[in-house]
């Protein structure tokens, strides 16, 4: 651009075409540029033509021809300065905008559905040693792909992501299960009531979540344990359910 102002004043000071010429006879490089158009003098016989006038055409012609050539060199994409072609990159690529919908509610019976469902999509199933289910986030460990001795977690975030941390080793407690197999309706029902249920203020609840693991009763060792944590400054509470949504323990607030 400094450049192409010095010659834009050099252009304008000038007295003779020799030295318009001099302005662009060093800009022809491999491309070829608009030839400059050619000034012919005519003088009537009858008719004085004013001083300069000549000058003046040749100027503003010199003047349109440098700043094409000087623009089309520093940002032209097309065969010549006056073949105009729009940024390739702007151009329309017929690609619509694809909106993601993962749960992120994932305490209500579509987030529930929603995230056994990514995690077949992942896991090729459900099975787990224990799944914990947040108001907006879940984690889960299962084993280790390559080493069934080892135990993975995995973090949901509007999806399941990479193994996080360095796999555990699995005790004797570790049992797989199918993690999906419960009462959605009746869990919900009892979660949403949760902090009455083990009296806490709901004003005073951090957060309520669910821990879905291996039922402890060699009787059912394919069954799982559903339990709500209820968590305060002022203490926390939990209750334990059966599968089906019955009760089976109910632990109120220690305070």
């Amino acid at each position: 651009m400094a450049e192409h102002g010095e010659r834009v004043k050099t252009a304008t000071t000038a007295s003779t075409l020799g030295q318009l010429q001099d302005l662009v006879s060093d800009l022809q490089t491999g491309k070829k540029l608009a030839e400059p158009p050619v000034i012919t003098k005519v003088i009537n016989r009858h008719v004085s033509a004013q001083p300069g006038w000549g000058i003046k055409v040749a100027i503003a012609a010199v003047l349109v021809v440098l700043g094409i050539a000087i623009g089309w060199g520093l940002y032209g994409n097309s065969p010549s300065p006056l073949s105009f072609q729009t940024d390739p990159g702007a151009k329309d690529d017929g690609i619509a905008a694809q909106v993601l919908t993962p749960p992120r509610q994932l305490q209500s019976l579509g987030g529930f559905t929603g995230l056994f469902e990514q995690m077949r999509k992942k896991f090729d199933s459900t099975m787990g040693y224990e799944l914990d289910i947040h108001r907006d986030m879940a984690y889960l460990d299962r084993p280790d792909p390559q080493d069934n001795r080892r135990s993975q977690t995995y973090y949901y975030r509007g999806g399941w992501g990479d193994p996080s941390g360095s796999p555990s080793t699995v005790t004797e407690d570790d049992r797989l299960v199918d993690l999906s197999k419960f009462d959605y309706e009746k869990t919900l029902a009892i979660l949403r009531g949760a902090p009455d249920t083990v009296g806490i203020a709901r004003a005073d609840v951090n957060d309520t979540w669910l821990r879905i693991g291996p039922s402890k009763d060699p009787a059912t060792p394919d069954a799982v344990t559903v339990e709500i944590i209820v968590n305060s400054e002022f203490g926390n509470g939990r209750i334990e359910l059966y599968p089906n949504g019955d009760t089976k323990a109910i632990w109120p607030a220690n305070r």
